[in-house]
Parts: structure tokens; sequence; C-alpha cells
């Protein structure tokens, strides 16, 4: 009688399954839409700081021999109703437009800074009354309340900064305001009030870093939309005079004349939105990156 082994096991030790591929996360800011965003940002700096280098011709040569000339070779974007060359004056007006969102930015982010800090910091009667005050600016739109001080204090550069600047201070007061009221009572602050700290040492090393973090964002996004405010104003004929090259003084300029030459709107008003969006989307992102670091 026969009797059959039993087939022999395998010893072979088994091998851990593999963990499946896992492509590394791509963090908002490595996003196409992002570095794209902040190229075109990178652009009209470099227009801003050195527009000789993107623009050889004077944006206020006059040529009335080529006037309302289509664009060409010669003129990418065409001539206006002077024969100045637009793609020169889009150029060099980067600098007027990017220096009065700037400045209308800083002074917005300043007197905001100035009553955010004083009704977080001041008691209650401090700041039951920087709130009224930030309720009295909410109830006039921006726009409304830039053109009531430039028709006060006239037309001008300065006044057009600083009256874009006043419009734009609610919004960043009013999150100064909260950031401050929610540092103040953090465990950080009473730790360094119990070590014995000055409350001038405590509020520049510790209360406005905190609050000045999450204005980043809202800052972007500001200085997009004190541009949208300058152009606008331009627009109106209440900033920046001709014959200054200006994205809103341009636009202004050829809504005369956008039936015969649509170019000398087209460009400057695309150059505005290309250049907000970008703006916008760097803010988002840099929201998301925030987002997802505080998450983690």
């Amino acid at each position: 009688m026969t009797i059959l082994a039993p087939a022999p096991e395998d010893t072979a030790p088994a091998q851990a399954p593999q963990a499946a591929f896992r492509p590394a996360r791509r963090t908002p800011l490595h996003s196409p839409g992002f570095c794209l965003a902040l190229g075109a940002v990178a652009v009209v700096a470099l227009a801003a700081v050195a527009p000789g280098l993107l623009a050889h011709q004077d944006p206020l040569e006059i040529h009335l021999a080529e006037s309302f000339d289509a664009p060409s070779l010669q003129h990418p974007f065409g001539t206006d109703q002077s024969g100045r060359d637009v793609y020169s004056r889009v150029v060099h007006g980067a600098g007027q437009s990017l220096v009065i969102g700037l400045g209308a930015t800083a002074i917005g982010l300043l007197g905001a800074l100035a009553l955010g800090l004083a009704g977080g910091l001041g008691g209650r009667f401090a700041d039951v009354a920087v709130t009224r005050v930030i309720e009295v600016l909410y109830a006039f739109p921006g726009i409304l309340l830039a053109l009531i001080l430039i028709a006060v204090y006239g037309n001008s550069a300065m006044t057009q900064m600083v009256a874009v600047g006043v419009a734009s201070m609610p919004g960043y007061a009013r999150m100064v305001r909260g950031q401050v009221l929610s540092v103040k009572g953090s465990l950080y602050v009473e730790a360094a009030r119990s070590l014995g700290h000055s409350p001038l040492r405590i509020l520049l090393r510790t209360i406005l870093p905190n609050t000045f973090r999450p204005l980043t964002v809202l800052i972007t996004l500001g200085i997009g939309q004190a541009i949208v405010w300058a152009a606008a104003l331009g627009f109106l004929g209440m900033g920046v005079q001709p014959p200054t090259a200006e994205w809103g003084a341009m636009l202004n300029a050829g809504r005369n004349y956008i039936q015969m030459a649509w170019w000398m709107d087209f460009f400057p008003g695309i150059t505005i939105v290309l250049f907000t969006l970008s703006l916008t989307v760097i803010g988002r992102h840099l929201q998301r990156a925030t987002d997802s670091g505080a998450a983690r």
C-alpha cells in the first residue's frame, strides 16, 4: 500500500504588499495658475521699475501723421489721436498705476491699523467709537467717497492716492479690530504679561505680528481693488490728467474714439483686467496655502 506524502509547504517568506505610489502633493503655491499670475505681476513690476526695457518709444512723443494707426509690427497696440504709441503708453502707465495702487493700500492700511488698535486696545468706549467710525465709512460706497474727496481737494496723483486709500480703509480696519480683540486675550499674550514685558513690547512683538499676518491676503486683493478704483477715477476724468500715461486716463481718452480706434480702450482695459485677475489669483492661493498650513 503506497502512502502519499503531503505536499511540501512553501517556505518562502511572504512578501509584504507594496505601498501604492502616491505622487507628491502639490501645494497651492506650486500650481500653474499661481506661477502664471506671479509671472504677469512680475512683468508689470518690471514695466513700472524699468519701462525702457520693454518699450523703447517715448510715450509722450506726438506724430500727427500716424494718428489712429491700427495695431501693426511698428505699433503693436496701435496709436492714439495724437499719434502716440499705445503700447509704450501702457508700459509707462504701469508705474503710475502701480504707485497709486500701492500708495493707496499703504494709506488705507496705516489708517486701519490706527483705528483697529485703538478699538481693540482702548477699552469699551474707544471700541464703540471706532465701530461707529467704521460704520459711517461703510455707509458710503468706496468710489463715491473717493469722488467726494477729489471734488473737495482737486485732481492730482496724491489726492487720488489718498482718496482711494481712505475709501479702502473700513475693510482693513474691521479686520484689524477683530484680530486685535482675538489676539489680546490669547495665552501667549497673557504669558508675556506675566513675564513682566512692557505694554509697548507686547504690542510690537506679539500683538502686531499676529494681527498683520492674516492681512497679507487682504492686502494682495486690496492692491488690485485700489488700481481698479484709481482707473475708474481716471476714466471719469478725476484722476491723473493727460498727457500723463496712466491706464484710467487712457481709457478716458479712448472712449470718444471707441468706434474708429477700438485699440485705444481695449489694450489699457485688458491690461487692468489681467493684472487685477493675477493679483486675485495670487491672493487666493496665498489664502489656501495659509489654510493648509494651519490645518497641518
